[in-house]
């Protein structure tokens, strides 16, 4: 995989931008996604057992306004060719035509419009996601794990969240009756404040 040097600096200019745009959102805080200590996984069923893979590249930033959490927002980037479900054969399936045709789509993507308080630091985050060129609403639930400092004097954030989408949705219907539907999507988040 080539660096995600465009993807990096657009972050970058995100978070300078809103670190930058004055008094009015000055508790606001933008985390990136440290992703040595982060996962994006999966389960989807084969038959009657379900088979577990995860994407191994991914890049994103979150801004937190802490005294009002429902102000925040994320937005991720996800490389399709880094998906890894513990058989190379099957990726490359999975690359291919009869699933996310990497050749063509490189890249899904995650943007949050709309946070919602739904308990003591969980969130239902309404989302636009983006595969294959198709964008569908998802909700991820979100959990907050907390804010302190990391390694080196950082200063990280952690948090979790699950969804579940329908491939078939983004137009991935192949393998109907062998590979489900139903796709479970769980996250596991590390994010280092800029």
């Amino acid at each position: 995989m080539k660096p995600y040097t465009n993807i990096s600096k657009t972050f970058l200019l995100i978070a300078i931008f809103t670190l930058g745009s004055g008094s009015a959102i000055a508790e606001v805080e933008t985390y990136a996604i440290d992703n040595a200590h982060s996962g994006v996984n999966f389960k989807i069923r084969h038959f009657f057992t379900r088979v577990p893979g995860n994407f191994a590249e991914f890049k994103g930033t979150i801004t937190v306004d802490r005294d009002n959490m429902e102000n925040s927002s994320t937005e991720a980037v996800i490389a399709i060719a880094s998906v890894d479900t513990n058989n190379e054969k099957r990726d490359k399936h999975l690359q291919g035509e009869d699933f996310f045709l990497v050749s063509d789509f490189a890249y899904m993507s995650f943007k949050s419009s709309k946070w919602e308080t739904t308990g003591e630091n969980t969130y239902a985050v309404t989302s636009q996601l983006t595969i294959k060129d198709i964008t569908k609403e998802v909700v991820l639930n979100v959990t907050s794990l907390g804010f302190g400092k990391g390694n080196r004097d950082s200063f990280i954030s952690g948090w979790e969240g699950e969804t579940t989408i329908d491939r078939t949705d983004f137009g991935i219907n192949y393998g109907q009756g062998v590979v489900g539907n139903e796709v479970e999507i769980n996250i596991f988040i590390e994010a280092k404040r800029l």
